[in-house]
């Protein structure tokens, strides 16, 4: 692979961002030329910790954009600066990756699927988890028809963003739900069709206003398209108490994963009514030789480093940054889409955030725009081991 074109990196907010700067310093496909951020101070720091040159160091994000030579732009800024930032990256001619949310509206959404597409530039919404550990092992489960038919999913992100910065206070739920979404819509490659959710409680009276939600909780449930499967989905950002938990459990015909109830207790699989704890293994060796180490460790994780909270809080994300980075620069050198592209990420990010609006409408049911659809993605479908599904089970 090593023979392959080389991008060119530029990274946008080097809070979370500046872990990704030596995975990008030492894939073989990738060069690190410029870096990002309003604090001048912050951005010295880092550029000096990984010897960024001057010139690549940029606290104007429109000066950065104007920099012909940067391929990719990787965008690790506050989730209400995503969609202004990747439609100016795709309209400037970068291809664009984007950590989480896709963007916090659904017009916005539309607006960088839109954008994409015009510009022919690749996009890729950097979501963690469908590149963890755990659902790889899942993944790999699934696709060499050790599970059987995919039945039923049940996924919760439990958190407490306390002591993280204002813009987060009061956010609705579902509007940040995509580590809990993505997994059960991206094992069998399905879309959501279309949501009904139930907030429940309520948060302290003084975060009300900035977002305008109460709920402490939201709990959807997701009809995936062209098929008989829903998934439950559950979040909380403030207010509960209970242990950071981010998990996904999946419940198929042969062998179903269910994750640990906390921390470190082992994962479980069952299979028929025998449950047995599972080590899941680490997908390193699916890496480029030089970025494997970053699977189990990052730039966070020395004895004197300060972690990142998201880092601290997901367990280092299950070792998923390096996957993230190599499938992004795998797409742009075999010129295929990554996974989730612009609409599987607006798939995947408007299943939460109209999942708020049906909250707030009592559970009425809401679709998701058509244009949050790839066509032609069929369904990853395993048939039951006693033959199809019948006529009226499809109907249903």
């Amino acid at each position: 692979m090593s023979q392959d074109p080389v991008y060119k990196v530029a990274i946008v907010g080097l809070s979370f961002g500046a872990e990704f700067i030596p995975i990008y310093q030492r894939h073989p496909n990738a060069e690190m030329v410029a870096i990002c951020q309003r604090s001048e101070g912050n951005l010295n720091q880092v550029g000096d910790a990984f010897n960024i040159p001057a010139k690549g160091r940029y606290t104007e994000y429109d000066k950065l954009l104007e920099n012909d030579e940067i391929d990719i732009v990787h965008i690790n800024t506050p989730p209400f600066l995503h969609a202004d930032q990747c439609v100016a990256a795709l309209e400037a001619g970068k291809h664009a990756a984007c950590t989480i949310p896709m963007a916090l509206s659904v017009e916005d959404c539309k607006r960088i699927v839109d954008a994409q597409e015009a510009s022919g530039k690749k996009y890729m919404m950097m979501e963690t988890v469908v590149y963890s550990r755990e659902y790889l092992y899942v993944k790999e489960l699934y696709d060499k028809g050790e599970m059987g038919k995919l039945q039923f999913f049940r996924s919760s992100h439990v958190q407490d963003m306390g002591g993280w910065p204002k813009y987060w206070e009061g956010l609705p739920p579902m509007h940040n739900g995509t580590h809990a979404i993505s997994p059960t819509l991206a094992l069998g490659r399905d879309q959501a069709e279309y949501v009904t959710c139930a907030g429940s409680g309520t948060i302290e009276a003084h975060m009300h206003k900035q977002y305008g939600s109460p709920f402490c909780m939201e709990s959807t449930h997701i009809k995936f398209k062209d098929s008989d499967l829903w998934a439950e989905v559950t979040r909380s950002l403030f207010n509960v108490s209970r242990q950071y938990r981010e998990s996904f459990d999946v419940y198929a015909e042969k062998k179903s994963f269910e994750w640990s109830l906390i921390e470190d207790d082992g994962h479980i699989l069952h299979k028929g009514e025998k449950p047995e704890r599972v080590e899941v293994p680490d997908y390193a060796g699916r890496l480029p030789e030089e970025i494997q180490p970053f699977t189990t460790k990052g730039v966070y994780s020395g004895e004197d480093g300060e972690q990142h909270l998201s880092f601290a809080q997901g367990g280092g994300h299950g070792g998923s940054h390096p996957h993230l980075v190599h499938e992004f620069l795998s797409a742009l050198i075999e010129d295929r889409e990554p996974y989730p592209n612009a609409r599987q990420g607006a798939n995947i990010t408007c299943s939460g955030i109209l999942s708020h609006d049906s909250a707030l409408k009592g559970g009425e049911r809401i679709y998701l725009p058509e244009w949050t659809h790839v066509e032609n993605q069929q369904p990853i479908v395993k048939e039951l081991e006693g033959g199809p599904v019948s006529q009226f089970e499809k109907n249903l």
